[in-house]
């Protein structure tokens, strides 16, 4: 007589380093137990709001979005995305500098993206914004509209990271070293985050079982890159290898001293600047 497994739910985002992260779980290299995964590829904003209504146990959040969040949601100590002197890059058409964008529209991924968090500590809660899903922003820039609307400059993620220069795109500032520079910590950007209202059992198995999914594609990563390429948005072997290696390393094996207090204080700092209404002190499971 077969038993009914527990379902756990996991979202994560069509990119490359979250199907690397994930590729022993989402195709049978692990034996999950009582445990059956199912997987939900969405991009990032989008989970992030689904994760107010905690629909997901499993799902990959914005360290920005877990500040709202954290009454719903723990940090898992291990699946973090964390740029060290790198991350999401401000860029535009033209050679711009930071003080030649102020007051002009920059295209952003998300509002609950860790990325937009650092882009209001680096340029400002004023600056003005335009709303693009994170595939089309290259485009936008090199138009100079979206929708109708102007567009001065864009805040990439994801692949973007690699291919803006390919589009004859400007970096304007590196926001991963830029927080280097303000704070020598590494900049964290996303994390997975599991329901707090399951068992601890249960909390304690599943965290078990992504960080060994993780570990598996790091120590298969011909294999684990083979499965990833599919979610690279037309990154040649080598860009997605380099993209990978950027976003999923020891870091994602576990946060560490280091990335728990970068934790710490990118929430504190955005809390100091008014970008989140509370200080939350992160809690990792």
């Amino acid at each position: 007589m077969s038993t009914v497994k527990q379902l756990i739910r996991v979202g994560h985002s069509p990119d490359s380093d979250d199907a690397f992260m994930f590729h022993a779980l989402a195709n049978e290299k692990l034996d999950t137990g009582p445990y059956e995964f199912t997987h939900e590829l969405v991009d990032i904003e989008t989970l992030n709001r689904r994760a107010f209504h905690g629909e997901l146990e499993l799902t990959a959040v914005s360290l920005h979005a877990y500040a709202y969040l954290n009454d719903v949601y723990a940090l898992c100590s291990c699946g973090a995305s964390m740029g060290d002197k790198y991350g999401p890059m401000i860029i535009s058409r033209n050679r711009d500098t930071l003080d030649s964008l102020q007051g002009k529209t920059v295209a952003i991924p998300g509002t609950l993206t860790t990325a937009f968090l650092v882009f209001q500590l680096c340029l400002g809660k004023n600056t003005p914004y335009e709303i693009v899903p994170f595939d089309r922003i290259l485009d936008a820039v090199k138009s100079g509209e979206y929708h109708g609307k102007k567009i001065d400059a864009g805040l990439i993620i994801h692949e973007g990271q690699i291919t803006y220069r390919k589009e004859g795109l400007h970096l304007v500032v590196d926001t991963g070293a830029w927080w280097m520079e303000q704070t020598g910590l590494p900049l964290p950007l996303g994390a997975n985050a599991i329901r707090r209202d399951l068992s601890g059992q249960t909390i304690s198995d599943v965290v078990k079982l992504l960080r060994a999914s993780i570990k598996y594609g790091l120590d298969h990563r011909n294999e684990a890159l083979d499965y990833a390429l599919k979610f690279g948005r037309g990154l040649e072997r080598e860009d997605a290898d380099t993209f990978v290696g950027m976003y999923v390393n020891d870091w994602t094996l576990d946060f560490g001293q280091v990335g728990r207090k970068a934790v710490e204080e990118l929430l504190k700092r955005a809390y100091e600047a008014e970008i989140v209404p509370k200080r939350v002190v992160p809690e990792f499971v």
